[in-house]
């Protein structure tokens, strides 16, 4: 029994805290790989896949038309998902030759959008953006400048948010700045696992078309370029505002069909997690796969350790244990924001986030379309 307390224990601090701190001294005095050009030449096609987007499509388009530094051609392609609100009228009457509408007139899924997307655009680099969030006005040339090295094969940019007013929102604030910085040293030891989906950026000829069900886009992209011998790398100076803060009602909805597509990637390419198959797949069990656990690492540690109370040692780590959860529990009932709960409380809260997600999986993983949280213009 106590050797079951202690795996499971330190299982979970390996996958919350000791890999996050691995990789970051694997990482340290390490500076980014190869040559950097300040500008590139290439076009670039940005590619943008909308449901009912029609209140905030123009000023969204105009953003990423605004931006600064980049040589080449650039293109908007705007891929309306099955709208049924006046997005594709909009988007015709923007009457701008670098922007093309891609009309699909039944919803079939991001994914499949983003292949007819990247299909339709002209631009040897593809970023991809959503209609929530805005680009800086340098964030597009600082994400294709990477690629003047040719061992880069795809660019993660940095989406900031609105800071969250609860402890539970303020835990995951925090897991996000964690997740960030995970990223980072990723990029700088080899490649990072998976890019932000509201902004990263890919070489047209390395992107292989998605199953239509698949949830994940942003992992399994950049996961199918690492495999293919490429670079893939973080760059925290290319930003995106997200004007959704990481607040429970929002991010119950956003992870739970986050973590199933982790338990969708697990199950459908066995392969990566072979070492000779995949250059990053220790990288990728530790950053993504043990997460999965955590719910069940979690609970054989609280259920051991409740059946060796007979020693002092174990009664006082059962105290801990209860007093975390209490916090966590306290955090999560009571509205308003603390520093003392915040951590306890977003920690629990994501890992039930993995049980949902799990069922999630299970249940609906494979229906096309997306769920989105409808914020203001």
């Amino acid at each position: 029994m106590s050797l079951l307390f202690w795996a499971a224990f330190m299982l979970v601090a390996y996958t919350f805290l000791g890999y996050p701190l691995l990789i970051g001294l694997l990482a340290r005095g390490r500076k980014r790989a190869g040559a950097m050009a300040e500008r590139s030449n290439a076009p670039v096609s940005v590619v943008l896949v909308a449901h009912n987007e029609a209140h905030r499509l123009e000023g969204r388009v105009r953003n990423l038309l605004d931006a600064r530094g980049v040589s080449g051609s650039l293109q908007v392609v705007v891929v309306s998902d099955g709208s049924s609100d006046g997005t594709v009228e909009l988007a015709k009457s923007l009457s701008d030759e670098r922007v093309l509408l891609v009309e699909c007139r039944e919803r079939r899924g991001k994914a499949a959008c983003l292949n007819d997307g990247v299909a339709a655009a002209r631009g040897e680099i593809i970023v991809f953006a959503d209609a929530r969030q805005q680009f800086e006005p340098t964030s597009i040339p600082n994400l294709i400048r990477h690629f003047s090295d040719p061992r880069v094969g795809a660019v993660s940019g940095n989406c900031s948010t609105n800071t969250a007013a609860t402890s539970v929102g303020g835990g995951v604030d925090a897991y996000w700045r964690l997740e960030k910085f995970v990223r980072g040293s990723e990029s700088l030891v080899d490649s990072s696992v998976g890019c932000t989906g509201a902004i990263y950026a890919i070489r047209k000829s390395l992107f292989r078309p998605l199953p239509a069900d698949t949830i994940l886009d942003d992992v399994v992209t950049p996961m199918n370029i690492v495999t293919q011998g490429y670079r893939v790398v973080f760059d925290p100076e290319a930003v995106c505002f997200d004007p959704q803060p990481l607040e429970p009602a929002s991010e119950k909805i956003r992870k739970r069909r986050t973590l199933a597509g982790n338990f969708q990637m697990l199950f459908r390419h066995p392969a990566w997690l072979l070492p000779w198959r995949n250059r990053v797949w220790w990288q990728l069990i530790s950053h993504k796969y043990l997460r999965l656990l955590g719910p069940v690492l979690m609970l054989l540690t609280f259920v051991t350790n409740a059946l060796l109370l007979d020693l002092a040692f174990y009664r006082l780590l059962f105290s801990g244990q209860c007093g975390f959860y209490l916090l966590a529990l306290t955090g999560m009932v009571f509205p308003g924001k603390s520093k003392l709960l915040a951590l306890p409380a977003g920690f629990v809260f994501l890992n039930w986030m993995t049980v949902r997600g799990f069922w999630y999986f299970l249940t609906r993983a494979n229906r096309p379309g997306w769920e989105t949280v409808k914020t203001p213009a």
